[in-house]
């Protein structure tokens, strides 16, 4: 089964590290032209080594520099890949951040924060991703639908997350937010479904990681008992922008080493 993506433009947000760009390099080799986009000045040499990767080993793209909370940011950082490549065809809509604290101590600038590039960051970068599919209209040649959006959600949508109720919120108004666009555009042909990470070494819960100690706690969570990585969520994502999962719409899909199952009641609680 050959999952390829040629001809086809991917603007993935949140792309110079973790699993962005695990997912950037991912559909980069599945053969779509990839949008590294990154969100300031001191992310762009990560992500330029991102695209490097890319297209060392055969990929084409670009990097694009965006604050996706910025409504004006977003609309630029469209409108210039449409410029150069004529359209964008899939949006993984990555770009995320934890400001954690206990919820009695948590400020409004954490709360704002999280929910601003968590949740308005997924609403405007899939507002214009949807205009765009809608002004552009079906290329049966390249894909079966009309277009694709990945959000990246979280185990979080599913599981509460005490000290960490900014960001499970959020999490979970992603999924409402994707299966509300799978539902209102699914008759024009565009794809919405939700990627759904349990632990993934990455640098944002190295904490949970780093240390043997901390590895083996985690592993009471996972019965797979091995920790994530990008490469696993990038292999995911372009199954689900390829046509081979035309008919998965409104999806939330769990990539967790079994983490939704709660381990802990494995013994009977």
């Amino acid at each position: 089964m050959e999952l390829t993506l040629k001809g086809q433009t991917a603007l993935i947000t949140g792309a110079s590290s973790g699993i962005g760009a695990g997912v950037a390099k991912a559909l980069g080799a599945a053969g779509a032209t990839v949008v590294v986009n990154h969100s300031s000045a001191r992310s762009k040499d990560e992500a330029e080594a991102v695209l490097k990767e890319i297209t060392d080993a055969g990929g084409a793209g670009m990097t694009a520099q965006c604050d996706v909370s910025k409504e004006n940011e977003v609309i630029n950082m469209f409108a210039d890949v449409v410029a150069r490549y004529g359209t964008v065809d899939i949006l993984v809509n990555n770009a995320g951040l934890q400001r954690d604290a206990k919820f009695h101590e948590m400020t409004l600038d954490q709360w704002n924060t999280v929910i601003s590039v968590n949740m308005t960051g997924q609403f405007l970068c899939a507002r214009e991703a949807i205009r765009e599919f809608l002004r552009r209209g079906p290329r049966p040649e390249v894909s079966a639908a009309t277009g694709k959006i990945i959000c990246m959600s979280s185990v979080h949508e599913l599981i509460p997350w005490a000290g960490h109720v900014n960001y499970a919120t959020s999490k979970g108004g992603i999924k409402m937010l994707m299966q509300s666009l799978a539902q209102e555009y699914g008759d024009r042909r565009i794809r919405v479904n939700s990627i759904c990470p349990g632990a993934i070494q990455t640098p944002i819960n190295r904490a949970a990681w780093e240390t043997p100690q901390a590895l083996n706690s985690l592993m009471t969570l996972i019965p797979y008992n091995r920790i994530g990585q990008p490469q696993d969520i990038g292999n995911l994502a372009v199954f689900l922008a390829s046509d081979q999962s035309d008919y998965i719409t409104g999806a939330s899909i769990f990539i967790d080493g079994g983490m939704t199952v709660f381990e802990g009641f494995s013994d009977n609680g």
